[in-house]
């Protein structure tokens, strides 16, 4: 099927497609188990079900992908291009008239392909996906997820009644110890306890539960001075469910707004100064971070080639540096442009200027000047910062090593 495809691009297209997909799912699986054991935390202490934490991580997958689409995308080729440099695979296509341009061709098909991906994460999924997780998060705060009575303490519900639960079996289906006091409008006050209990739903009222009690007693304080005390072998209590607010529209944060609706925001005569600042700052942001991937080829053919007879590998290092950091400054021109401080062509789009020169410098000293490194003097004083170091820890051996023959003399 790929047999019209030239051997070289297919041998390329091997070269970088595997690396790049193993530091995405690499960074991703990263991104997201971090993630979720402070959902874990989260979702325990708000007494949630489980199965939410998968919702909420599974909300989060395009704005992480959107993260390690790029750090993937130049380490793929970054390390396709360091592997034809170190086994001189580079020097025989270079030999035989092939540029860099030429050898560029995959790498640039594939940056293209993850270039549309990546927009339609930043501009249209990613947006509809963070106000999902907010929603959940609100759901899981606000109780309309479930939420659990926590065994061991008192809860209130709906204002006028504390619950505690001794014991919890069965997934909770089962509850041990229940201590419930109830008090109503006309100043009445039910202490129940109760041996076991059990919560069950009604079909004619879903904001009513049933609290269903066995073996138990309850003292009535009708504000007399003798307390009524009654013992049952079942009661049914009722407990209406506290109302739950409804959660916001989308829209309220401008990283929720999907492409047309930025647009429609940022440059609207009708919406205040301080929506239109903070619209335009995350249409910029959204913009020049999928714009930098286009440079990402000649940022990783420039740091992906070693010196001659060097595996060095500072290249690697400082290319993951150089676009976390490139990150974070975008981050802060957006949050400028956001308050209004700066404008957001000069906050997001000037450093994108200053670093694509640096790169377009970066490759054009690797691709055209004749023995060029980008990183060469960087390159040697890591040489020779490491083989100073080599001889601090050689030294250290030789003398460890002289101390136990003489202690064992």
């Amino acid at each position: 099927m790929l047999n019209f495809i030239p051997a070289i691009d297919r041998y390329i297209f091997r070269l970088v497609i595997v690396p790049m997909l193993g530091v995405f799912a690499l960074a991703a699986s990263l991104l997201t188990l971090d993630k979720m054991l402070r959902l874990l935390d989260f979702v325990a202490i708000e007494g949630g079900p489980i199965g939410v934490v998968f919702k909420m991580l599974a909300t989060l997958i395009p704005e992480y992908a959107s993260l390690a689409i790029p750090l993937g995308l130049l380490l793929g080729i970054l390390l396709a291009f360091r592997k034809l440099a170190t086994s001189s695979e580079l020097d025989v296509f270079r030999a035989v008239g092939m540029s860099y341009g030429r050898l560029l061709r995959v790498p640039y098909a594939i940056t293209i392909v993850f270039m549309a991906i990546n927009v339609a994460l930043v501009f249209f999924v990613q947006p509809v996906s963070r106000f999902t997780y907010e929603r959940l998060e609100y759901d899981l705060r606000s109780g309309a997820l479930g939420a659990s009575i926590k065994v061991g303490e008192f809860t209130t519900l709906a204002d006028r009644m504390a619950l505690r639960i001794e014991k919890s079996e069965d997934d909770g289906r089962k509850l041990m110890g229940v201590f419930a006091r109830v008090s109503n409008s006309k100043g009445q006050v039910l202490s129940i306890s109760a041996q076991e209990g059990a919560f069950l739903a009604t079909t004619d009222d879903p904001d009513t539960i049933i609290l269903r009690l066995t073996n138990g007693t309850i003292v009535q304080d009708t504000g007399s001075q003798t307390p009524r005390v009654l013992t049952f072998t079942r009661h049914d209590l009722p407990i209406d469910l506290p109302a739950i607010e409804q959660f916001r529209a989308r829209g309220e944060d401008e990283r929720e707004y999907i492409l047309p609706e930025l647009l429609r925001v940022g440059w609207a005569d009708n919406q205040s100064e301080t929506k239109r600042d903070a619209s335009q700052a995350s249409f910029n942001f959204r913009l020049v971070e999928v714009v930098m991937m286009a440079l990402m080829p000649l940022l990783a053919v420039a740091l992906g080639i070693p010196p001659k007879r060097s595996t060095s590998a500072l290249g690697v290092f400082l290319s993951i540096i150089m676009v976390v950091a490139y990150h974070k400054i975008n981050q802060y021109g957006e949050d400028v442009a956001a308050l209004g401080l700066a404008d957001p062509i000069l906050a997001l789009w000037g450093p994108f200027v200053i670093f694509a020169a640096l790169i377009i410098w970066m490759y054009w000293r690797v691709a055209f000047v004749p023995g060029g490194q980008a990183i060469g003097a960087l390159e040697n004083w890591f040489a020779k910062i490491s083989k100073k170091i080599g001889k601090l820890f050689k030294r250290k051996r030789r003398v460890m090593h002289d101390e136990d023959l003489a202690a064992e003399s």
